[in-house]
């Protein structure tokens, strides 16, 4: 997907503070730092509604208001939770070291919220197991340092739209390739992650592939 290309949908996933996992495969040497490229629950109204309104997979190298994973230069698998994309919570809402970068042609994401957090996953597409990046507790306000009025990430405002290559309020600065992607409800196990990674896997994406050329949606 190229900058300003992006997709939306009305109201068709979970809200409020629900429980859900997010998952998807993007290309992981076509990227940018532009806002934001993203694929999840979203607002239904296309308008930034502040902290807590959306929770999205990011894939990139954003340094919004200078967060951070590991290094400089990622790119690495974050959560678009609106008002900023972020690679942990809790005390590592600005710099989490514990998010490295996902070198790899293709790349498995995932961001799974709870009632009381959110764990962010990545992984080499093709081969092996998820890492987790970050597991705990959702951005701090304070440190995040971008959230309006007595607004928090926790708990969570979810308004169930899906968005795909731009942020909730419609920013399209992002770049990448989606392969594919689904969400479900709950909050599913580190059993069931590698579950889908092992079918991720089983696909053999491989570059020059009719599945490379033929099915991903390029942003």
């Amino acid at each position: 997907m190229h900058p300003t290309t992006g997709f939306a949908t009305a109201h068709l996933t979970d809200s409020g503070n629900d429980p859900e996992s997010i998952y998807a495969v993007m290309g992981g040497k076509h990227y940018n730092g532009g806002c934001c490229f993203d694929y999840g629950n979203s607002e239904t109204d296309d308008t930034d509604d502040d902290c807590g309104t959306m929770e999205a997979i990011y894939f990139g190298n954003a340094h919004w208001r200078g967060n951070s994973g590991a290094g400089e230069k990622g790119p690495w698998v974050g959560a678009d939770l609106e008002q900023g994309m972020y690679y942990g919570g809790g005390n590592v809402t600005k710099i989490n070291d514990g998010n490295k970068p996902v070198p790899f042609e293709f790349v498995t994401a995932s961001v799974k919220g709870r009632v009381d957090g959110f764990t962010i996953k990545g992984g080499d597409a093709t081969a092996g197991n998820l890492t987790t990046m970050y597991d705990g507790a959702r951005p701090d306000a304070a440190i995040a340092g971008s959230c309006g009025g007595d607004h928090t990430y926790q708990p969570m405002r979810k308004e169930g739209a899906i968005i795909l290559g731009t942020g909730g309020d419609e920013s399209n600065s992002g770049a990448g390739i989606f392969y594919e992607g689904f969400m479900a409800t709950g909050y599913v196990t580190d059993v069931t992650d590698e579950a889908i990674q092992g079918n991720i896997v089983a696909v053999r994406y491989l570059v020059g592939s009719a599945l490379h050329r033929n099915h991903a949606i390029s942003f």
